[in-house]
């Protein structure tokens, strides 16, 4: 097939008489959607465009984004507050001492870090852990975890049956 094709009677590329056909074409395919029901019942229907006679804001779709995702943006000094108050229970989730104190030692990094900025906002009162005296919590907190959880299954198991069977009765 030659890669340049002539329409016979007009002279033109068939590339080109696609193109321009391409319009009518679409305008088919939505016409015949519409006679088979595509668009009815779509969600929004009758309703107006949310946004769509507000100002133009360049950040529209980071702001749709955070709304969207729940995402929190907080000054580093609010972060690392919410984090710190959080970070217990994200140690309890981790079952190998070395990730708990690779944790730690990432938090005060950060902490660290975030006192040496001079950025505007509140200021950075989030003290730094000692690693090792969280670990020794982190430790008792896991002890008392896994016994509860023992004395949780020794509980819920069924007293082991006594067998008083006939022939416990035939043997006297």
């Amino acid at each position: 097939m030659p890669e340049h094709e002539r329409d016979e009677r007009t002279g033109r590329s068939a590339a080109a008489a696609r193109i321009a056909q391409q319009a009518s074409w679409v305008d088919l395919q939505v016409r015949q959607a519409m006679e088979r029901g595509d668009f009815d019942d779509l969600p929004g229907q009758g309703k107006p465009i949310e946004d769509l006679g507000a100002e133009h804001d360049p950040d529209w779709w980071v702001k749709k984004l955070v709304e969207r995702e729940n995402i929190a943006l907080l000054p580093p000094a609010i972060a690392l507050r919410k984090e710190d108050a959080e970070l217990d229970d994200r140690l309890d989730a981790i079952t190998v001492e070395r990730e708990v104190r690779r944790e730690l030692e990432d938090f005060n990094k950060r902490v660290v870090e975030t006192r040496r900025q001079l950025q505007g906002g509140p200021p950075v009162i989030t003290p730094t852990r000692d690693v090792d005296a969280e670990v020794e919590a982190w430790t008792r907190r896991r002890t008392t975890r896994i016994e509860a959880q023992r004395a949780a299954r020794a509980a819920a198991e069924p007293a082991p049956r006594t067998r008083s069977g006939w022939w416990r009765r035939r043997a006297r």
